[in-house]
C-alpha cells in the first residue's frame, strides 16, 4: 500500500484519531481563504502535516512548529539544548530531515549556533514557510485529504 493511501487511511479512520469528526467545515472552509488561516485553526497544522507526509515533505511543518515552540523557550540551557537538536535534525548537510534553505540563512544559523538567541532561526523559518505557502498549500488544496473534508457528509 503506497504511503499516500495508507496516510488517507490512518486520517480518515474514526477510531484512529478522531480528528476528522472533530474539525468543523467551517474550519475546513476556511483553510483555502489564505495559507496563514490554515496555520492558525486549531486542526489545519495537524491535517496539512498528514498530507505533506504524501508529499515527502513533512519535514517543513516539523521544523516550522519546532520553531514556534522554540522561540518560547525561556531558559538559556534548554534553547540551547533544542537549538543543537534542531540544528542536527533540520539543518547540518545531511540531516535526517534536512529542510531546504539557502546557504546564507544556513550559514548563520552554523555562526549562532553556539550561542543561539531565540531568534536564531527565524530566517530559516520564513524561508520553510513562504516553500509550503507558494508549492504545498495550492496542491494541498486540491488533494484527496483536503477534498474529502471539504465534501464530506455532515453529522
Amino acid at each position: 500500500m503506497s504511503p499516500n493511501i495508507c496516510c488517507l487511511c490512518k486520517l480518515f479512520r474514526e477510531d484512529e484519531n478522531g480528528i476528522t469528526s472533530k474539525v468543523s467545515l467551517e474550519e475546513v472552509l476556511q483553510w483555502s481563504q489564505s495559507f496563514e488561516k490554515l496555520m492558525t485553526t486549531k486542526y489545519g497544522p495537524v491535517i496539512y502535516k498528514t498530507y505533506l507526509k504524501t508529499e515527502y515533505s513533512d519535514e517543513n511543518i516539523e521544523f516550522w512548529l519546532a520553531c514556534e515552540t522554540y522561540k518560547k523557550i525561556e531558559s538559556r540551557r534548554k534553547r540551547i539544548s533544542v537549538a543543537k537538536r534542531m540544528f542536527k535534525n533540520y539543518i547540518q548537510p545531511q540531516a535526517p530531515k534536512e529542510i531546504n534553505i539557502d546557504s546564507p540563512a544556513r550559514e548563520a544559523i552554523i555562526r549562532n549556533i553556539q550561542e543561539p538567541t531565540q531568534s536564531c532561526f527565524d530566517e530559516a523559518q520564513r524561508i520553510v514557510y513562504m516553500h509550503m505557502e507558494r508549492d504545498s498549500y495550492p496542491r494541498f488544496l486540491g488533494s484527496e485529504i483536503y477534498q474529502k473534508l471539504k465534501h464530506r457528509p455532515s453529522d
